[in-house]
């Protein structure tokens, strides 16, 4: 048989072990995972995974149990980011009776519980100072105290942990104990983000259209050659996790069956960039236009209102002032029409043909006119066509918006 590339296992065994545990895949770093998982598996050894959010972390510590010689005993998964920092250390660790309020009973916790097998700890890094340091004890010596108890409980539990934050940071920023980052990081595993898995975005998603047409009892739906470039292309930040969730959307909401680009777009959110160092005015939502163009339109669609209301007041000043074509006049903008003015634009001295000069110039060379029917349409079909929520996008009245599609056209 051969021998797959930089693994221990071959290609027969690997196969095998991806259909038992439903993984679609074949990209060399999730490979490499799933083989060090099942190299490490019959040992005792601490195992620390690590990878995005989403990315498929939990199936290793099941790998992990079910092929060590723990299998037939008890296999637990904690969210430590879900429990509440005053009861965590109940629940891992347990308490007695009386112990504090509503403790009523006597309670093994986890650990207790997971004597003898494998308990997985998901999102360790979210655990409080205090419970990391009872965390290192059980890891050290195989012993904790329940809460309210002076009693000390021995347990054997095989320790599995994966977390999605960068814990090297976390233990600078001093909010995780680097002593206990070396005791569970004994063997590393990596999950790898799905947008660095190549042709495994096409394969999860032919699994994923075929699970949610049996779901739902219609056609499968299919990616045109466009819309695989785009999948291939895109960052996919919610990993496998945000690439079934959209397919069931898609599945449910469009009528054809074959996903166009186009189509696939409207079902991404926009991926955050970097942010222009530009205040923004009207106190835009982070959510919204994110990325540096659409910055650029927003700050764009806003400076054209405010030119065009400072001309408006210069024209006003005109006709109340004499010998004005002698003398350019000199205003100062309202305090309120300053601060919706970007950053690196003076409004405080301006003269009559500054902003002239200024508005033909922003109008030929920027196009303000496509740019704000641009963003129109945008926001348009970013809030399929709810007008109240384009125009909240858009920072501007819902009657201004009717007004500028009809201008527009844009009906």
């Amino acid at each position: 048989m051969s021998v797959y590339s930089g693994l221990g296992m071959n290609l027969e065994e690997l196969q095998r072990m991806k259909q038992r545990f439903r993984i679609i895949g074949n990209a060399p770093e999730l490979n490499r995972a799933i083989d060090v998982a099942i190299q490490v598996a019959p040992t005792d050894l601490t195992v620390l995974i690590t990878g995005e959010s989403g990315s498929g972390k939990d199936v290793i510590p099941r790998i992990i149990h079910d092929n060590s010689t723990r299998k037939s005993k008890k296999y637990l998964a904690v969210n430590c980011g879900a429990i509440p920092e005053g009861t965590i250390d109940s629940e891992l660790f347990g308490h007695v009776k009386g112990s504090f309020t509503n403790a009523i009973n006597d309670r093994m916790g986890y650990f207790g519980e997971a004597d003898g097998g494998t308990i997985f700890l998901d999102e360790v890094a979210e655990m409080p100072l205090a419970t990391q340091a009872r965390l290192l004890r059980v890891l050290e010596t195989g012993e904790f105290i329940r809460v309210g108890s002076s009693t000390v409980e021995k347990t054997d539990v095989r320790i599995v942990a994966a977390t999605n934050v960068n814990l090297q940071k976390a233990i600078e920023q001093g909010r995780f104990r680097e002593d206990l980052f070396y005791r569970l990081s004994t063997i590393p595993i990596k999950i790898p983000a799905l947008r660095d898995r190549g042709e495994d975005i096409l394969l999860l998603f032919r699994k994923f259209a075929a699970d949610s047409a049996e779901k739902y009892r219609m056609p499968a739906i299919q990616l045109s050659d466009d819309a695989k470039q785009l999948a291939l292309s895109y960052s996919w930040p919610g990993n496998v996790r945000q690439l079934k969730n959209i397919i069931e959307q898609i599945s449910i909401m469009a009528r054809q069956r074959v996903v166009t680009a186009e189509m696939l777009q409207s079902y991404l959110p926009e991926t955050p960039g970097p942010m222009l160092p530009i205040p923004m005015p009207g106190g835009y939502k982070e959510s919204t236009f994110r990325d540096e163009r659409e910055i650029l339109y927003k700050v764009l669609f806003d400076l054209r209102k405010d030119v065009t209301d400072l001309k408006t007041q210069v024209s006003n000043l005109t006709k109340s002032t004499q010998n004005i074509h002698s003398q350019p006049v000199s205003i100062i903008a309202p305090s309120e029409t300053i601060s919706s003015v970007p950053s690196g634009i003076k409004p405080s001295t301006i003269t009559v043909n500054d902003i002239q000069d200024t508005e033909v110039y922003v109008e030929e060379t920027l196009s303000l006119d496509e740019v704000e029917k641009d963003m129109i349409r945008r926001a348009l079909a970013k809030h399929g066509g709810k007008r109240k929520d384009a125009a909240a996008d858009l920072n501007i009245s819902e009657r201004t918006l009717y007004r500028k599609i009809k201008e527009y056209n844009l009906e």
